[in-house]
């Protein structure tokens, strides 16, 4: 009897220890992207247990307790409790309405909390690109305070940020920290080689990136981060179409099996007979990345993105076709034809104390040809004009390091880093001859037609190797409570060797430069903060400027435009957040000022070509404001902008035929309106299940159209409506783009003399985006 409860008694024990003890573990993921979450705590709320997500967003427990609840959290995301009903579980966070203490990337290229950068950076999260469903960049990029990318049709754009809208090389497009071009290849229009569709959300840096990421990200760097492969097994497929001509397919899968993940996602889209005559285009675009895990702490992550660009581009039109809305382009020959390949290979390490170290190796191949509407030279009544055909194509090869070191004293980390990058590029412009049909008033183009090509006129033809290198440091510390310092250095160094076949000489050239940064911020408490920065950036001229003959030589008989100085740029802002009524209010603001001198101007001159300048001083200063609010489940109002000055301070020109524009000190640069914001209402009724609803609305004041500020151009403010329903997997979507059919210009430009005329960048009409998509999700 005796032995009998005693074998009672180890069964019942045995079985007990065995609910104590067993292990638990399981994924965290954002539920809108079911993307892993590093970093996230997980504690188990009855016991004195805790521990972090993996960068996998893994977590385990050796020992667990039966039926416990378990408290999941991150930054950025609402804390989640959830019972235990098994070994092995997957938990999905909603992201938190509210931007406080949000982990940004773009900073430091890795992870950190947003109120530990002293820099103005805005992110675009996965839930604004999803419900924004864009056919174009420009419809999420514009969410970003401070921010203005001009759409000029077909995918193709400007950019202002803390710049007027300009098609200048002061601004660096990164694709998961990896530059899209090199530095000294012309880089603007990047952007259209993106596929839009894998993206998985958006940072946006304002102002020099110095000690990071240094030459070119002067006006800001904007980072597209593309989608990871998905804890639950996800794929999509969709259409969208509008009435004027636009359709795409859309595509994207991705899952983990074990320690290998994988995710595919593309478009196909393609535009006929739209509303602008002699727009059509197609694309094809497709990214996919491979990831693989030899432990939580060591991965190794293979990207490739693929895309075609063809596309006729209809250009401006002038006055009498804008205003009575005859969108028929004045030429129906010129094209922009890109092929695009890049790939990179990742090895990531993360150490105990959280140090970090990665070393990527990347390829790039561009081929980039076009017959450019804006090559197209004319003088006022004229029946004859010239254009031009040019091809500009590239190869890369480089390599990209970065460690990063924690240490107990001061809380501090030491960052690294190292970038070689060898790119043999060539260039080639020749001369198009071209008849102009004149319109009753003669002094106006009806049409354009081509004559003869002429190939043995030729306005550049070059090869050059170009050679990049960078280092790096930036050290960052905390030399009181709450308040943590930044202090960066950075040196960088292009240099390339040509051949110039306009006059068969050979040679080489290089530029370099140190540039410093450092930053604090102190953080205030109760989701409250100020952060303080002055920086350096420089951006050297590209290549396509410095070795492009001269309309008219220079007085020492120059040809080329080989006395081109880099850009520098001198920028000091202080700014602040803070979080209001419960977190409820999220206020960021930010107040700069930068100083340029050589900054490359565009002159314009009386046959609408342009003339490089690397000339005298200029003010960039302004501010930088947003706010979130977020009342209720219901409601969401985000309101972001800027107001600023663009203005010429010593303005010294070299060109003889640009006399009339020498004395500018003081005037606004052209295309730099004062104010400029965008703000969008958001409603998800609750006696409307899965339904959303939204009303954006853009705003550009008035600017200047020329350098001696005679002619404005008014501006403009258009709404646009977006709506979505999602039954079990199944989005209906609707985008209505100008919702008022307001008539107006995104870009409107006149040259400097009296007889010039003032070309548009006509915007869309009313436009219907009609759109369904099926999200198929595995089981948890």
């Amino acid at each position: 009897m005796n032995l009998k409860i005693f074998l009672q008694a180890l069964f019942l024990y045995v079985c007990a220890h065995a609910a104590v003890a067993q292990g638990i573990e399981g994924d965290v993921f954002d539920s809108q992207t079911k993307e892993p979450i590093p970093g996230a705590t997980v504690q188990i709320v009855s016991a004195n247990l805790g521990t972090i997500t993996d960068n996998n967003g893994h977590f385990a427990f050796a020992d667990g307790v039966s039926n416990a609840t378990l408290r999941i959290s991150s930054v950025g995301f609402a804390a989640r409790e959830v019972l235990i009903d098994g070994k092995r579980i997957k938990i999905g966070l909603d992201a938190a309405a509210e931007n406080l203490q949000s982990v940004v990337v773009t900073g430091n290229r890795e992870a950190t909390l947003r109120t530990e950068s002293p820099i103005a950076i805005s992110k675009l999260t996965p839930r604004m690109i999803d419900e924004a469903k864009p056919t174009a960049m420009y419809e999420i990029v514009n969410k970003v305070p401070g921010v203005m990318m001009v759409n000029l049709g077909n995918e193709q754009h400007s950019m202002a940020i803390r710049q007027p809208f300009t098609t200048n090389a002061y601004f660096l497009y990164m694709e998961d920290g990896v530059p899209i071009r090199p530095m000294g290849v012309f880089n603007h229009n990047s952007i259209l080689e993106f596929n839009q569709f894998a993206i998985s959300s958006v940072e946006v840096v304002k102002g020099p990136v110095s000690s990071i990421y240094g030459p070119e990200a002067v006006g800001g760097a904007i980072n597209f981060i593309t989608q990871r492969p998905t804890i639950l097994p996800t794929a999509k497929i969709g259409v969208q179409a509008d009435q004027w001509g636009y359709k795409r397919i859309q595509y994207g899968a991705g899952g983990m099996i074990g320690k290998f993940g994988v995710y595919v996602g593309g478009f196909v889209a393609n535009q006929r007979d739209s509303w602008m005559k002699s727009s059509d285009y197609d694309k094809n675009a497709v990214n996919a990345r491979l990831e693989y895990h030899f432990t939580p702490s060591t991965r190794l992550i293979y990207t490739l993105a693929y895309s075609k660009y063809d596309s006729q581009t209809s250009g401006s039109v002038d006055s009498v076709a804008f205003y009575s809305r005859q969108y028929v382009s004045t030429t129906d020959f010129t094209y922009r034809k890109v092929s695009s390949l890049r790939s990179r290979l990742t090895l990531e390490k993360d150490w105990k104390n959280g140090s970090q170290t990665f070393l990527t190796a990347f390829a790039r191949k561009n081929e980039h040809g076009q017959n450019p509407n804006y090559g197209i030279r004319w003088t006022t009544g004229q029946t004859t004009a010239r254009g031009e055909i040019n091809s500009s194509d590239f190869k890369s090869l480089g390599i990209l390091a970065q460690h990063s070191q924690r240490f107990n004293f001061l809380n501090s980390k030491l960052i690294t880093g190292a970038v070689f990058d060898f790119s043999p590029s060539n260039y080639w412009s020749y001369q198009i001859d071209l008849a102009a049909q004149l319109r009753a008033d003669g002094k106006s183009v009806e049409k354009y037609t081509i004559v003869q090509e002429r190939p043995d006129v030729r306005n550049a033809d070059y090869d050059a190797d170009i050679k990049n290198t960078a280092a790096y440091t930036q050290y960052d510390f905390e030399l009181l409570p709450k308040l943590r310092v930044s202090a960066g250095l950075r040196y960088d160094r292009m240099s390339f060797s040509y051949t110039n076949f306009l006059d068969n000489t050979t040679g080489s050239k290089s530029y370099s430069k140190v540039t410093p940064k450092i930053g604090a911020t102190y953080d205030l408490g109760k989701g409250k903060g100020i952060y303080a920065n002055y920086s350096r950036g420089f951006s050297p001229p590209g290549l396509t400027s410095v070795f492009r003959k001269r309309t008219v030589p220079l007085d020492n008989g120059d040809l080329f435009y080989y006395n081109l100085k880099p850009a520098e740029f001198n920028n000091a802002e202080i700014g602040g957040w803070a979080s209001v009524l419960n977190n409820k209010v999220y206020i960021d603001l930010a107040f700069y000022q930068m100083n340029g001198r050589n900054e490359l101007l565009n002159v314009r001159l009386p046959d609408n070509s342009y003339d490089y300048q690397s000339a005298g001083k200029t003010l960039h200063r302004g501010a930088e404001f947003g706010v979130t609010y977020k009342p209720s489940k219901e409601l969401f109002f985000r309101f972001g902008g800027t107001t600023a000055i663009h203005r010429y301070e010593e303005f010294t020109l070299s060109n003889r035929e640009s006399d009339a524009i020498r004395n500018v000190n003081g005037k606004d640069m052209p295309s730099s309106p004062r104010w400029l914001w965008n703000t969008e209402v958001s409603y998800y009724p609750k006696w409307f299940p899965n339904f959303r609803s939204a009303v954006e609305w853009q705003h550009v004041a008035s600017y200047y159209q020329n350098q001696v500020n005679t002619v404005k151009y008014e501006g403009y403010d258009i709404l646009n409506l977006r709506l979505g329903y999602n039954w079990k997997g199944i989005e209906l979507f609707t985008n209505v783009l100008n919702l008022t059919d307001v008539l107006y210009a995104t870009n409107a430009t006149r040259g400097n003399n009296a007889t010039d005329r003032t070309t548009y960048n006509a915007a869309a009409p009313r436009t219907f985006v009609f759109g369904i998509q099926y999200t198929f999700t595995g089981k948890k």
